[in-house]
This record gives C-alpha cells, sequence and structure tokens, in this order.
C-alpha cells in the first residue's frame, strides 16, 4: 500500500528544490565608515519622522546610544584603555543602587560607567547628579537625556522601583574636587541617603571602585575667589589648565580600571530600617571601607598611572 491508499494512482515526482544562493560569494562587510554613515542616516530618519521615546526623566535612549555614547567611547577604548571587573556582580535586570567612588576634577567617571555597562551588560546607568548640574541650562538638558536626573530620594525611588540601575556618588563635589596629594581616599559618604533609598526600594547596593579618573587632571590648586565669583564648588588649577587655555582641557591618557563589588543584599533589613540612623550609618561605613580596600587593590594591580 502506497501512501496514498491503495488502489490510488501515484502522484507526480516531487521537482528538486535547489536553493536560490548555491554558488553566491557572501556579501562583503561594509567598512567602518559606511557603517557610520548607515546609521547615522537612520538615526536621523527616526529623529524626523519622530520615531524615539523619551521617558518622564528626560532620559533619550536613541539619542544616548547613538550620538553620545559613541563619542564617550573614543576615551573609554581608545585614551583611557578602561578595563571592567567583576560584571558578574552586576544584575542583568530588575533594579539595583549603584555606589562608587566620585573623582577627577571634571566627572568623567560618571560617563566612563554608563559605556562600560551599556557595553558589556547591556543597561543603561541611570546617574543621580547634584544641583549645579541642572543650573546650567544646556548641560542641564544634555545630563537628562544622557539618562541622569536629579540627586533626590523620590526621583531615585521611582527609577529603583521600576527596576532600573540607579548610580549615586555620595563623595560628590568634596571627593570629585579634592586635591590630587590626596587622591584615592574617600572623602566623607553624606549621612547616608542612598542607603535609606535602598533599604525602602528593597534593592540590592553594588560597590563600585574607579582607578584612573585622579589622574587625567591633576588638581594641584584651587582658585576660591574665582569658584566663588562664578558660582562653582572650586575652580582648579592644573599642571595644564589654565596654563595652555583650551588645550589644558584635554585629558591625560591614564589608565583606568574599575570593579564592581559582591551586592550587599539588605533582605534582613526591612523598610522601616530606613528610618533607623544606626543601621543606615552602619550600611553606610560598611560600604565605604569595601570601596575603599577594592581601590587599593586596584592600585596595585594596575601598577603605573600611564602604561
Amino acid at each position: 500500500m502506497d501512501a496514498y491508499g491503495k488502489g490510488d494512482p501515484p502522484g507526480p515526482a516531487l521537482a528538486q528544490v535547489i536553493p536560490l544562493n548555491v554558488n553566491r560569494p557572501p556579501e562583503p562587510e561594509r567598512n567602518p565608515l559606511e557603517r557610520a554613515l548607515a546609521g547615522g542616516l537612520s538615526f536621523l530618519r527616526r529623529r524626523i519622522s519622530g520615531e524615539y521615546e523619551v521617558d518622564e526623566f528626560g532620559f533619550d535612549p536613541d539619542l544616548n546610544a547613538s550620538v553620545l555614547l559613541p563619542l564617550a567611547r573614543l576615551l573609554y577604548d581608545h585614551w583611557f584603555r578602561v578595563e571592567l571587573h567583576g560584571l558578574e556582580n552586576v544584575p542583568e535586570h530588575g533594579g539595583a543602587l549603584l555606589v562608587a567612588n566620585h573623582s577627577g576634577t571634571v566627572p568623567l567617571d560618571a560617563v566612563m560607567l554608563q559605556v562600560g555597562l551599556h557595553d558589556t551588560v547591556e543597561r543603561n546607568l541611570r546617574l543621580l547628579g547634584a544641583d549645579l548640574v541642572y543650573q546650567v541650562p544646556f548641560l542641564a538638558h544634555l545630563a537628562r537625556k544622557s539618562g541622569h536626573t536629579l540627586a533626590c530620594p523620590q526621583d531615585a525611588d521611582r527609577m529603583l522601583r521600576q527596576g532600573e540601575l540607579v548610580g549615586v556618588f555620595p563623595e560628590g563635589f568634596k571627593g570629585v574636587g579634592k586635591p590630587f596629594g590626596e587622591r584615592y581616599r574617600l572623602q566623607r559618604f553624606g549621612r547616608g541617603g542612598f542607603v535609606a533609598t535602598a533599604l525602602r526600594a528593597g534593592v540590592p547596593i553594588i560597590p563600585c571602585s574607579v582607578v584612573g579618573a585622579e589622574e587625567i587632571y591633576p588638581k594641584i590648586a584651587d582658585l576660591r575667589p574665582v569658584a566663588r565669583l562664578l558660582g562653582l564648588p572650586y575652580f582648579p588649577v592644573t599642571p595644564t589648565w589654565p596654563l595652555l587655555g583650551p588645550l589644558g582641557m584635554v585629558p591625560l591618557p591614564s589608565k583606568w580600571m574599575i570593579r564592581f563589588g559582591e551586592p550587599i543584599r539588605l533582605e534582613e533589613h526591612g523598610p522601616e530600617q530606613a528610618d533607623d540612623p544606626m543601621v543606615v550609618f552602619d550600611l553606610t561605613d560598611r560600604i565605604r571601607e569595601t570601596i575603599q580596600h577594592q581601590l587599593y587593590d586596584l592600585l596595585l594591580r594596575r601598577g603605573p598611572a600611564f602604561f
């Protein structure tokens, strides 16, 4: 009995199917310039047609990934030669608070962290910025477009509960503006507001240490009268600025290493303990000591700053 049943005539012979791409040479890969041009045209098309989204905090993922990060990536890959360690400690999804040291006179460490996490674990780091950032019109707009927002508990809590990876620098301007002689010595971590925020949101805290930023603009003096006149927390003097004018703004090509420590889980602490000063201060000191030890370890591993 055949497949059609007893007595049924056989059907027509099946035609042999020949793939259309047999012996077809592979399409040549586009060179980097062609890829960049194609990406740029695609970006312009999306902007003109309105095919992009901006979230409630002003974050524009399309602009960030297509324009801002590629510019910062030039420094990340070729100038600072950043190495990341401990990426397994960064969750692939869900809310978490990344706490890092802050330094460099000009806070490029924040941007390098964004590039590294975007390119490796494919997460956008939502950074909390100081008030001064949002008092400068163009800088405020650019910061929000790149994913930053004002460092206030309400915004941080909303983002963490939405499953975002949020970054904070508890040292603030005390860290980023400290003199070169105090490099890699952590400043005071404030009153621990970031710990209280993590406790209320029920998310882990990831201690992060950045080595390399201290050497990009070695601050050897501070012109305080000029800083007061301009409304700035400090006005730095470095070996190249302001002596060399605009050329002095080029950062020195130090070697960077960034380490993400083991997450500090807060399950044993309930949200109500966010109002307990002893719990908050204890966790703050623990996180600060962890980051400081990681800095020392990274410094030993890195060796000379510029090689």
